[in-house]
């Protein structure tokens, strides 16, 4: 279930068997700048399924969704000319920005409580942006519960736990570069009224919004 990767190069054949199993409806497991997550294709409802099972039986907060560039997110966000200016200063960084979502989306993933609100992110991370390309559209994201790792709040974690974990039997590849920092959380940035807000303070600086 593991691949192991380098880092600044990530291998062609694991990125294409990520996306052959993402285009399927399965789960990939890979670290970020901020976190092991699992990352599925949205539009696949088998997939979906399978995280909302693991939000709801191990109390996961939200989900992500993972894009490679503004116009990425367009698709699925109201992004106005004020919030793009701002987001191409700020991106790639630690940052989760909150968006109204488009209809495209918000009937697919159920955004939200009221399905209008999605978190959007531009990783600093080259293994998500190469399987970005790979799938060539956004992916959707959740954090590893730690819960189901059996492990405390700020416990590293390592894939071979993943791979022991009770989420195995529901993970269908967890991609691994070798030794990981991660940068703390991110910080989360609302573009849901005509100012933004500061709704979290975490690794990416927030001076500029």
């Amino acid at each position: 279930m593991i691949e192991y990767i380098i880092a600044h190069s990530p291998d062609d054949r694991v990125l294409q068997k990520a996306r052959d199993i993402l285009n399927s409806g399965g789960l990939v497991c890979l670290p970020t700048d901020t976190n092991w997550i699992l990352v599925a294709n949205p539009y696949k409802k088998e997939a979906l399924d399978k995280l909302y099972k693991i939000k709801k039986e191990n109390g996961n907060k939200h989900f992500s969704l993972f894009c490679k560039d503004i116009a990425m997110a367009s698709d699925v966000a109201l992004i106005d000319n004020q919030a793009f200016k701002l987001l191409k200063k700020a991106i790639p960084g630690h940052y989760t920005f909150i968006f109204e979502a488009n209809k495209k989306i918000a009937k697919v993933i159920k955004a939200s409580k009221t399905d209008k609100e999605i978190g959007i992110r531009f990783v600093p991370s080259l293994l998500v942006d190469k399987l970005l390309e790979a799938i060539d559209d956004i992916l959707i994201s959740t954090n590893i519960p730690i819960n189901a790792l059996g492990i405390n709040e700020g416990e590293p974690i390592y894939s071979y736990m993943i791979e022991d974990c009770e989420l195995k039997s529901q993970i269908d590849l967890i991609i691994d570069p070798g030794e990981i920092e991660f940068a703390g959380v991110s910080s989360i940035i609302s573009f849901l009224n005509e100012i933004p807000e500061v709704i979290r303070e975490g690794a990416g600086d927030t001076s500029i919004f």
